[in-house]
């Protein structure tokens, strides 16, 4: 299992559009990946679980991955929030 911490740096926090992107990206990897904030834990592959997590702007989220292609998986869910979408 592979874990690492992002925050969110979307002034509108987690909207449709990122949430859409995370969704689109690990759709492509056959691992289990999930985004946890606080005590809620969803299932990266789903955009209303995304949306559920209500992550504003600087909301500390961690993505896990537990898989075959974890450590590829978590690195690219990483980089979306690392080049954060021009809003």
């Amino acid at each position: 299992m592979k874990n690492e911490k992002v925050t969110v740096g979307w002034r509108a926090g987690l909207h449709g559009r990122p949430a859409s992107l995370i969704v689109n990206t690990a759709s492509k990897f056959k691992s289990k990946i999930s985004i946890k904030k606080g005590n809620m834990e969803v299932d990266a592959k789903s955009i209303l679980g995304i949306m559920m997590l209500g992550a504003v702007y600087k909301t500390e989220l961690i993505i896990i991955a537990d898989g075959d292609d974890e450590q590829n998986a978590v690195l690219s869910i990483v980089e979306i929030f690392k080049n954060e979408l021009k809003e």
